[in-house]
């Protein structure tokens, strides 16, 4: 088997252990898991894909997750999405019997693929797009985040909702690739625009009763450049590139939720 299949499957059959009380109920929960959001959820990265348009991975978080919990799946999660996209087309694997909600979202609203492509630019100043991503994240992110998590508990009034958040990229120590892209300066400021949306995500969260997990702490020490990176860098297919790899979802995401579970 895959090393990293092993590995997720390990920390699977962990999580299970550690939540046998709660599966040895005659009414099990969570019993119906609906898994929602952007690339960071879908598992764009982790490779092993079931859809190649939203880029859904047996290997992301929300599969982990379902597996450890012997909870069904809907896995709606999707590469790209938006506040917008979640609640056009992914409200669906919602309803009253929803037990579990997990939702990674706000990611792509906030114009940060810009801003990583002009931190990506030799000789170039990305600090304007950092800029704009932070304004709007301080502006415009809490009322879409609003909406969306309204709609989510319209439509699973009975769900424990979880929002996951988004790592730091960076160490801020070493640069790394063909093009040694972005400064470490750069790494600081991009680092401290994940903080700003992570405080964002988590007052939003708040608001509507639901927990916020912080995976930051659960990549550090993983970041881009570090010797086991949880996250890749600048790759092919571009679209994998700074998202969580398979580890960053067994050994990142997916023990940060389950400790949240």
């Amino acid at each position: 088997m895959n090393p990293l299949r092993l590995a997720a499957a390990a920390l699977a059959a962990s999580a299970a252990l550690v939540l046998l009380p709660a599966a040895a109920q005659a009414e099990p929960w969570p019993k119906e898991y609906a898994a929602l959001g952007d690339s960071y959820a879908s598992g764009t990265g982790a490779g092993e894909y079931t859809d190649p348009q939203c880029l859904r991975s047996d290997l992301a978080y929300p599969r982990l997750l379902a597996h450890g919990l012997g909870a069904d799946l809907a896995f709606a999660a999707c590469s790209g999405a938006t506040t917008a996209d979640l609640l056009a087309e992914q409200l669906g694997a919602l309803d009253a019997g929803t037990d579990l909600v997990t939702v990674s979202i706000g990611g792509n609203d906030i114009g940060w693929t810009e801003a990583v492509a002009a931190c990506l630019t030799p000789l170039a100043d990305c600090a304007d797009e950092i800029a704009a991503s932070e304004a709007l994240i301080r502006y415009q992110l809490p009322a879409l985040l609003d909406g969306a998590y309204a709609a989510i508990a319209d439509r699973a009034p009975s769900a424990r909702v979880l929002v996951l958040g988004y790592p730091r990229l960076f160490n801020e120590r070493s640069t790394c690739g063909a093009l040694h892209q972005p400064s470490l300066a750069e790494q600081v400021r991009m680092n401290q625009a994940a903080d700003l949306l992570a405080d964002v995500l988590g007052e939003a969260a708040a608001e509507h009763d639901f927990t916020y997990v912080d995976v930051r702490d659960s990549f550090a020490g993983h970041a881009v450049c570090d010797d086991v990176p949880y996250l890749h860098g600048l790759r092919y297919p571009a679209a994998e590139s700074y998202h969580p790899n398979a580890l960053g979802h067994a050994n990142g995401y997916y023990p940060a939720v389950a400790r949240a579970v």
